[in-house]
């Protein structure tokens, strides 16, 4: 093994030969055993272990559930005719309550090898991953798996599965071609004829393209008489999986000096001129350091590790660096490189590979790491947003210090789980994306970490939201009566909260001037003047400063987003966040003396004027929705509409193919607990249903005033009265 540390240390330096990549797919479609067979070609585990050692989960209850829950990274060596290539992979989860790992990985790669069953096709995870994909400009590949189940199951003639492949290959083109930037639509298409789709089997441990297939002269037909005189054994030998592969990666994937000039300008908004600027689009081992961290693992022995991707510079170990966001320095512990699930110790690693850096503390998913305070990264955004909380508490008093510290952790493994630590009331939060996201960590803090928790029923996370504009402007005023603050609020358009959304427009504040974000807000329907007022961008709502000649404006507008972002995290009507809602500060009279607006006096003045302007906004409250698709036989498509119906859903779509049916529907999150066992009772165990889409709409009016008093009831505030 000591041979292979020294050939993936020697491929990290020549950026042209690396290739940074992920696995991505719908659940069950073979992700896990598939890295495994690329392990095992690269020499990195054995083959008879290959598919069963599921060498990338970690986890026991990965190994338990049979899914992937966590992002692995490994990097290994491929030879392409006497050529040594870096392939640093990570495998990612296909279950829609992991997503948050998907689009954190896609930060750290430059192309992704998306995965489809050759039996079920283009599944709706295959879409959302595919969406995380080009949201950050990451370059797919197309594998058809589980060709063996069409051959032996199916029994299907060549021309029929070609018809299958034809199929999946036009419906991966036209995601493309719809999500992907307008410069990126063709350019990432997949092809048959170049390689960039390959078929196979993970399981049996074979792939074939078609550049393959002419090289060694192999057939289709010769793939189908080998399951038919049973010699299917011998396809790992004359097509071996991780060849096929690992081929089309280095011919298909980017380098990291070729993706980085054109992914640092969608995924970093600083000065593309500056000495930092430079280097990112050049990835230059040379330059200023830029790392960016997507996971944080914490290990036993060797405490917490922060993996991602070096975009600059040379990463080395005992260096003094600065978390942008955590507004700190720290000084680097240890630097790894991967090698399977194994982490080996190195000196120093330049610009373009995926590693891990071991002494960062405070740092998160999302940090940006350089050598001085600089522009960080844009905020890895997911597609869904949590909208399933249980409160949890410590069994035993004496372990609430400990659980304090494992929520933490917890928070910094997966980021897409929220904690919220309440200190005064001892109530601590946590929220996922679904019933087995939370399920999934309340067991790792128990048998993980160690500490026995007590938790409540799930509850739901509602938005509040405005459906009017104030009718006139909001005061505000601070404690000591010295400053005034107005402040105007109406819906925020739908042009803008589309593109917020589809992710073209980012959260964060505008500090200085800078044309592509305002380009942006034009483009999504703003006004150029009010385009330049746009100071913040915070959860899908808006800050503009409407103020004109204050002399202490700059002074004070970060203590106005100071508390824009707290009002949007803690609405008026019952302290859930916001959403679609566009804040205008519309007048300020500030007292002359510094000394007299500082946070102290400002932050209630910010606070109160906000609230006071969406009280008389006709305040109101979001529910959130989720579109699911269920598949199941053809006989329980009426059991399946009545479920929907049951749980005050709306049938959006029904498709029969063949002997089954896909039926489409939007429900109400707060509907939805115990949604699987109704499912399985109503089916017979054999429906299934995975997330497409999840919206936020108006709650019936019926139901606001009860749902108010209930989240008021149970966060300890007032219920006689909404305002405050």
């Amino acid at each position: 093994m000591a041979k292979m540390v020294d050939r993936v240390m020697e491929a990290m330096k020549n950026a042209k030969n690396i290739r940074n990549i992920a696995i991505a797919a719908h659940i069950d479609h073979g992700k896990t055993t598939f890295s495994d067979n690329l392990l095992a070609g690269a020499g990195m585990m054995s083959e008879e272990l290959a598919g069963k050692a599921r060498n990338l989960d970690f986890h026991d209850d990965e190994a338990e559930r049979g899914i992937t829950i966590d992002s692995a990274a490994v990097s290994m060596v491929h030879s392409v005719k006497g050529e040594e290539f870096l392939i640093n992979l990570i495998d990612t989860p296909g279950h829609v309550d992991f997503g948050g790992d998907v689009t954190r990985a896609m930060r750290a790669v430059d192309g992704c090898i998306v995965l489809s069953c050759a039996v079920e096709g283009i599944m709706p995870q295959t879409e959302t991953v595919l969406r995380q994909a080009l949201r950050e400009r990451v370059k797919p590949i197309l594998f058809i798996n589980k060709v063996d189940r069409l051959i032996k199951e199916l029994q299907l003639t060549p021309e029929k599965m070609q018809e299958r492949f034809v199929k999946v290959i036009t419906e991966v083109n036209k995601l493309i071609g719809q999500i992907a930037e307008e410069d990126f639509g063709d350019r990432f298409k997949v092809n048959v004829a170049d390689g960039s789709v390959m078929f196979g089997s993970a399981f049996h441990n074979w792939a074939l393209s078609i550049p393959y297939m002419q090289e060694k002269q192999i057939t289709f037909k010769d793939i189908i008489t080998a399951y038919d005189d049973d010699s299917w054994k011998e396809l790992k030998h004359k097509a071996p999986i991780h060849e096929v592969v690992l081929n089309s990666v280095v011919k298909h994937h980017p380098d990291p000096k070729v993706a980085q000039e054109y992914r640092i300008p969608k995924i970093w908004h600083g000065d593309k001129e500056s000495k930092l600027g430079q280097s990112l689009i050049a990835c230059d081992p040379k330059g200023p350091l830029a790392f960016v961290i997507t996971k944080v693992t914490i290990d036993p022995q060797a405490g917490e590790i922060a993996a991602g991707r070096l975009f600059s510079g040379t990463m080395k170990k005992g260096e003094s660096v600065y978390l942008n966001k955590a507004k700190q320095n720290v000084r680097t512990q240890q630097v790894y490189i991967y090698n399977g699930a194994k982490r080996e110790i190195v000196h120093d690693v330049p610009a373009g590979n995926i590693i891990g850096v071991g002494g960062l503390k405070n740092a998160y998913p999302g940090e940006t790491v350089t050598l001085e305070p600089d522009d960080p990264f844009e905020a890895i955004t997911h597609l869904f947003d949590p909208v399933i909380t249980k409160a949890i508490e410590a069994k035993k008093p004496s372990d609430l210090p400990k659980l304090i510290d494992v929520l933490v952790q917890v928070s910094k493994e997966d980021p897409s789980i929220k904690v919220e630590i309440n200190q005064e009331t001892g109530e601590h939060l946590m929220h996922g994306m679904g019933e087995l996201h939370l399920e999934i960590i309340e067991n790792r803090i128990i048998k993980e970490k160690g500490v026995e928790i007590k938790t409540s029923p799930p509850i739901v996370v509602f938005r509040e939201a405005i459906l009017g504009a104030s009718p006139e402007p909001a005061e505000g005023k601070s404690p000591n009566k010295h400053n005034k603050l107005y402040f105007k609020v109406e819906p925020l358009k739908e042009s803008v909260h589309q593109a917020i959304r589809k992710g073209e427009l980012s959260d964060g504040r505008i500090k200085k001037k800078d044309n592509e974000i305002w380009e942006k807000l034009q483009k999504a329907g703003y006004e150029t003047k009010e385009s330049r007022n746009v100071r913040d961008i915070y959860n899908g709502n808006v800050l503009i400063d409407g103020t004109r000649g204050i002399v202490h404006i700059g002074e004070i507008i970060e203590m106005v987003m100071d508390m824009f972002e707290d009002v949007m995290e803690n609405g008026p009507l019952a302290r859930e966040p916001c959403i679609k809602v566009q804040v205008t500060l519309d007048d300020v009279k500030l007292h002359e003396d510094a000394i007299h607006r500082g946070p102290a006096q400002l932050y209630p003045a910010v606070r109160e004027g906000i609230r006071a302007a969406m009280m008389t906004a006709r305040p109101t409250l979001f529910e959130p929705l989720q579109v699911l698709e269920f598949d199941a036989p053809v006989e329980y498509m009426g059991e399946i509409s009545k479920l929907i119906s049951n749980k005050r859903g709306q049938l959006l779509d029904m498709q029969q193919e063949g002997a089954s049916v896909s039926v489409q529907g939007k429900l109400p999150v707060a509907e939805m607990f115990g949604l699987s066992g109704d499912l399985r009772g109503a089916t017979g165990g054999r429906g299934s249903s995975s997330l497409i889409d999840q919206t936020f709409e108006l709650m019936p009016m019926e139901l606001q005033h009860k749902t108010i008093r209930m989240i008021r009831e149970r966060k300890g505030l007032k219920t006689d009265d909404q305002s405050n």
